[in-house]
């Protein structure tokens, strides 16, 4: 007995934007059948006392330390910069926006 038949295949397909033609349509339903017969298999298997399982490794915040640091004084930057205005960094233009698209 198949767990979902091809007209709910469909309407899921239909609710995603999807179309199939008949032969995908009888494909993909197969294909579902048998991931939903998997998860009925796995609703099955007992769990009692099995301890809830987040991470497959022990690992613990293996990230540095999140620290603020200073960075660089912005007058020293710009001492470097060709042309500024306004505090920011000026660069050429690349988008002329005098042409159409």
């Amino acid at each position: 007995m198949m767990a979902i038949t091809a007209s709910e295949v469909a309407h899921v397909a239909g609710l995603a934007k999807l179309s199939f033609n008949e032969t995908e349509l009888e494909k993909f339903t197969g294909q579902m059948d048998e991931i939903i017969k998997m998860v009925q298999e796995l609703s099955e298997v007992d769990t009692e006392g099995v301890p809830v399982t987040t991470h497959v490794t022990d690992a613990f915040n293996v990230m540095r330390e999140d620290v603020a640091v200073k960075g660089l004084d912005r007058d020293l930057l710009m001492k470097n910069v060709p042309e500024s205005q306004d505090g920011y960094i000026k660069v050429p233009a690349i988008i002329d926006e005098s042409e159409e698209g």
